[in-house]
C-alpha cells in the first residue's frame, strides 16, 4: 500500500528550527520514484548533518546506482539537528527522507555509511526517531534491514547489537546483489521471516550478519574466538572490490545542494586504492589494489557532471590524486577544455614528492590560487620512517621553495601527534620544519608576506593496518606534547607570527580509539552515551569527553575492561582482534611484519613501482595492479564554446 509523505506535519515545525531548507528536499538531480512501482526500497543515510552528508560521494553514488535499477527505489536521509529532533519527538514526526519525506521505518533497507566512528550515536537517534528498535534482536519482519557500510564498517563490532548486517568494501555491486536477494525473498512471500532473509544474505559470503556469530572471551578480557552459530555461514566475510571503475562512472548527475555544504563542487574519483604503504592509513590499506579510472573516462564524467550541475569547480579525488599515472595530462586537458568557462580544478592534499609546479599551475589556471596543503605527517626523519612516509625535509623545503617562488604565499602542513615510538623531540621538530619553510619562503619570494599553517591531529590506531597492534597516546600526554610545541612556535620572535598553529586536543582521539578498535562490549557504552544525550560527536560544540568517560565507567568495568584497555594498551601477535573474521584482503602476517619494520624504522617502497611485498590482496582477487598510462588523450582538445 502507498506510504504517505510526512511533510505536512514536518512543514509546521520548520519555522521553529535553524536552517530549515536542509530538510525540504527537491535538489537538482534528486530522484523521487513511485513507491507502488518498486519492490525493493532503500533509505540511505550519512549519519551527520545535511551540510556534511549531502556531498558524500559514497552515498551519492549508491543513490544513483540503486535508482537506475528497475523496480528499486532509493531515498536519502540525514541526521536532524537537536532543535528539530526535540520537535519531532514532541509532535510524533518520524525520521524522514528528504526526497519524498517518507518515514524511514517503511523502507526495506536502512543503509548507513560510516566514514568515521563518531557517527554512532547519530545512528541510534535516527533509529529511535524512525520507531525501529535500537537492537537487532528486537526487530520484526516489518522493520527495515539496518545495514552498515563505509570505512568504519571494517570493524562493525561496537555497533553489532544495533545493525543487522554490514557490507565491507565497495558498495556499487554489493547493493545491487543485496537488492536482488531481497526482491526474491519478498516475491516468495517473505518465507522464514527476517531470520531467513538475514541467513540468505550471510550465505553469500559478502555480507556480515553479527547475530550469526558468537564471541567468546578469555578471563583476561581478550577474545578467545569468533565462531559462526548457524550452518552455512562463512567463518570469514570478504570485502567487495569493484575492479573496472570505467564501468561505474558515478555519479553521472551529482546532487546540487539547496543549502550551503562543506564542498561546493562537482567531484570525480580518479582512482581508488593506494599502495604508498603509510602504516597509519586505514583507507590506503583497505581499498587496495590501485584501480585507475582512464583519462577518457574522467573527461567524460567531468563533462556530464558539469552540464548536469552548473558547478564551477571540479575536485579530482582519490587518496593520493597526484599519483594517477596520467595526472599531468588530465589536469592540462581539463584546464584547456574549460578555460573560457573558468572552471577551476582542485586536488586533496598533495604529497610532497608528487608535487610539481606545472601540475599546480594547471590546477589553478582557471580558478583562484589558494594555499597549498602538504601532509608530511611526522616532524622528524625518524618518525617518518616509522610511519613509512618516505619524504625528507629536504624534499619538503625544495617543494615549498618552488611554490613560494612561483607566487604562492600560503602553505598548510598537516601532522599527527601520538605516533608509535614518538618522543617529545619528534614533535618539537615540527616547529623546526615550519621555521625552515618560512625562512626559505622569505628567501625565494623576497618578501616577508609568507604564511605556513601547521595543523595537527591526534593519531588513532585503526583496524586492518600495521598499527592495529600499537598503543595509543593518552589524551593527557597528547595535550602536554602539543603544549610544548605550541610554546616553541609562539616563542620564536623571528618566525612565530608567520606560523599558524591549529590542533585538536587529545580527548576526541581517545573516544575515536575506543570505537575504532572496540568489540561488542563497547556497544553498551555507545547506548549509554546516547541515552544520556550524546549526539553529533564529530562536532566540537556537541562532543563531550566527560560524557563518554562517565558512560564507559558505568558499563565497561562489569565486563572486566576499561577505556585504557582498548586505547593505550599494546596488542600482541597472538591476540584475536575483534575484526579478524572480516577479510580486507590483507594478510595478517604481512601486517605484523610491517609493524615490526615500523619498530625497526625500516621503510618499504610502493609496490606499484617496486616488486610485490605479498600483502595478500592481489593473489586473493586474482589480479594485477591496474596502472596506466593508457596513451590516450583527453578529448575534445579544443576549448568548449
Amino acid at each position: 500500500m502507498p506510504v504517505e509523505s510526512v511533510f505536512p506535519q514536518l512543514e509546521a515545525l520548520l519555522p521553529h528550527v535553524q536552517k530549515p531548507i536542509q530538510y525540504v528536499g527537491g535538489e537538482l538531480n534528486s530522484t523521487v520514484k513511485d513507491w507502488e512501482e518498486t519492490d525493493v526500497r532503500w533509505a540511505l543515510m550519512y549519519p551527520d548533518a545535511y551540510e556534511v552528508g549531502l556531498p558524500n560521494q559514497g552515498v551519492m553514488i549508491l543513490y544513483e546506482v540503486l535508482n537506475e535499477r528497475e523496480g528499486v527505489l532509493a531515498e536519502r536521509t540525514y541526521s536532524v539537528w537537536p532543535d528539530l529532533e526535540k520537535l519531532m519527538r514532541e509532535h510524533g514526526v518520524p525520521q524522514f527522507t528528504v526526497d519524498a519525506h517518507r518515514p524511514v521505518g517503511a523502507f526495506d533497507v536502512f543503509g548507513v555509511s560510516f566514514s568515521t566512528e563518531l557517527g554512532y550515536t547519530n545512528l541510534l537517534t535516527a533509529l529511535e526517531l524512525a520507531d525501529i528498535p535500537l537492537e537487532s534482536k528486537d526487530r520484526t519482519v516489518d522493520h527495515p534491514i539496518v545495514m552498515a557500510g563505509g570505512h568504519a564498517a571494517f570493524n562493525p563490532e561496537p555497533v553489532a547489537d544495533f545493525i543487522d548486517v554490514a557490507v565491507i568494501g565497495d558498495g556499487e555491486q554489493a547493493v545491487l546483489e543485496v537488492s536482488e536477494i531481497i526482491r526474491a525473498w519478498k516475491a516468495e512471500g517473505r518465507p522464514g521471516g527476517r531470520d531467513e532473509l538475514l541467513l540468505r544474505l550471510a550465505k553469500t559470503g559478502g555480507v556480515y550478519v553479527p547475530r550469526f556469530y558468537d564471541v567468546e572471551y578469555l578471563p583476561d578480557g581478550r577474545i578467545s574466538r569468533v565462531i559462526p552459530n548457524r550452518s552455512g555461514v562463512p567463518w570469514r566475510v570478504s570485502k567487495h572490490t569493484v575492479m573496472d571503475l570505467d564501468e561505474w562512472p558515478y555519479p553521472k548527475q551529482p546532487l546540487v545542494p539547496l543549502a550551503e555544504t562543506v564542498h561546493e563542487r562537482m567531484s570525480v574519483e580518479i582512482f581508488r586504492g593506494c599502495t604508498r604503504g603509510c602504516r597509519f592509513c586505514q583507507a590506503g590499506m583497505i581499498t587496495r589494489p590501485v584501480r585507475e579510472r582512464s583519462i577518457t573516462g574522467i573527461g567524460d564524467m567531468v563533462d556530464k557532471g558539469l552540464k548536469n550541475t552548473g558547478f564551477e569547480e571540479v575536485g579530482l579525488l582519490s587518496l593520493s590524486s597526484a599519483d594517477h599515472s596520467e595526472i599531468g595530462d588530465i589536469a592540462k586537458g581539463l584546464a584547456d577544455r574549460y578555460e573560457e568557462d573558468k572552471v577551476g580544478l582542485s586536488l586533496p592534499s598533495t604529497r610532497v614528492d608528487a608535487f610539481n609546479i606545472d601540475l599546480a599551475n594547471e590546477l589553478t589556471r582557471n580558478g583562484r590560487r589558494s594555499g597549498l596543503t602538504f601532509a608530511p605527517e611526522g616532524g622528524s626523519e625518524r618518525i617518518r620512517k616509522v610511519i613509512n612516509k618516505m619524504v625528507s625535509e629536504e624534499d619538503l623545503i625544495r617543494t615549498v621553495a618552488t611554490a613560494y617562488g612561483n607566487g604562492w604565499r600560503q602553505v598548510k602542513l598537516y601532522f599527527m601527534c601520538g605516533l608509535p615510538t614518538e618522543t617529545d623531540e619528534d614533535v618539537l621538530q615540527i616547529g623546526d620544519m615550519a621555521v625552515n619553510v618560512i625562512a626559505k619562503g622569505r628567501e625565494v619570494a623576497q618578501s616577508n608576506d609568507i604564511r605556513c599553517t601547521v595543523s595537527i591531529g591526534g593519531f588513532v590506531p585503526k583496524p586492518h593496518t600495521p598499527f592495529q597492534w600499537a598503543p595509543q597516546l593518552s589524551a593527557e600526554e597528547t595535550d602536554v606534547r602539543l603544549g610544548k610545541l605550541r610554546d616553541k612556535i609562539r616563542g620564536d620572535k623571528k618566525y612565530g607570527r608567520s606560523i599558524g598553529f591549529r590542533y585538536h586536543d587529545g580527548k576526541p582521539g581517545i573516544v575515536e580509539g575506543l570505537l575504532s578498535r572496540g568489540d561488542r562490549r563497547v556497544g553498551a557504552v555507545i547506548r549509554e552515551v546516547y541515552e544520556r544525550g550524546g549526539r553529533f560527536d564529530g562536532w566540537r560544540e556537541y562532543f563531550s569527553y566527560d560524557l563518554w568517560m562517565r558512560s564507559a565507567a558505568a558499563t565497561l568495568p562489569q565486563q572486566g575492561v576499561d577505556v585504557d584497555w582498548y586505547t593505550t594498551r599494546e596488542r600482541t601477535y597472538e591476540e584475536v582482534l575483534p575484526w579478524d573474521h572480516l577479510d580486507s584482503g590483507l594478510d595478517k602476517d604481512w601486517l605484523w611484519e610491517d609493524w615490526q619494520d615500523a619498530l625497526d624504522e625500516t621503510e618499504v617502497p610502493d609496490c606499484r613501482w617496486d616488486p610485490c611485498f605479498d600483502c595478500g590482496v592481489c593473489p586473493q582477487l586474482d589480479l594485477d595492479i591496474q596502472v596506466g598510462p593508457t596513451g590516450k588523450k583527453l578529448l575534445p582538445l579544443t576549448v568548449v564554446k
